[in-house]
């Protein structure tokens, strides 16, 4: 399955997650290209949007190769066996973890202009992404959603590979992937249009999602 970009993604997404809109989810998107998609995702289920922060962590001097990732309220996840095999020092490990919390909090207060975020304690959370690599990321997604209260956690993207699917079936209560090729490489490979989304979109479309289901962060 080939998305146009990754608004469709998100519109066959929506389509596909209709059922849960009975649910009065919130839906939460991972900056950055996770935004577009969950935007329509919201849309479709009638739902308010916000963004759940989350970082990658990165083997020092070999940065693309992520050893884990971490998100708001202290959630940290961490691969062994690739910490063992990257042989980092463990100082220069905490540097980076150091660097990407000080990161967290700015993309947060960036995000949402110094809003606070949009409670989910005792709501469905449906973390939305543009699709699923290492997992990594989705997994801390889907811990910090339940850190936070969230009654029940739904994890959707339009692609992801079948082995991290049924791992992340872990940590969330659903799973929902449109697409599981078992010849998958990257993200990328799967749409026609996967350029960048810049931080100003994510934050016009958070913008436009709250106007249009007329549901405000708290303090706004």
């Amino acid at each position: 399955m080939i998305f146009t970009d990754r608004t469709d993604a998100g519109q066959r997404l929506g389509e596909a997650l209709r059922p849960l809109a009975d649910e009065k989810p919130v839906v939460l998107g991972l900056p950055r290209g996770g935004v577009p998609v969950a935007f329509e995702v919201a849309r479709a289920l009638h739902a308010p949007l916000d963004v759940i922060i989350v970082r990658k962590l990165g083997v020092p001097y070999h940065r693309e190769l992520g050893f884990g990732a971490i998100g708001e309220g202290g959630v940290r996840v961490v691969h062994e066996a690739i910490v063992r095999m990257s042989r980092a020092d463990e100082k220069d490990l905490a540097e980076v973890e150091r660097t990407e919390r000080e990161e967290l909090a700015r993309k947060a207060h960036r995000f949402r202009r110094g809003r606070a975020r949009i409670p989910v304690e005792g709501r469905t959370a449906v973390i939305v992404d543009d699709g699923i690599a290492t997992g990594a990321t989705a997994q801390a997604a889907c811990r910090v959603a339940r850190a936070q209260g969230a009654a029940r956690v739904v994890l959707a993207v339009p692609v992801a590979p079948p082995d991290a699917v049924a791992a992340l079936r872990g940590d969330a209560d659903e799973v929902v992937a449109l697409s599981t090729p078992s010849d998958f490489a990257a993200v990328g490979e799967w749409y026609e249009d996967f350029s960048q989304t810049p931080d100003d979109e994510v934050v016009e479309l958070l913008s436009r999602s709250t106007g249009e289901t007329g549901e405000a962060h708290p303090g706004r």
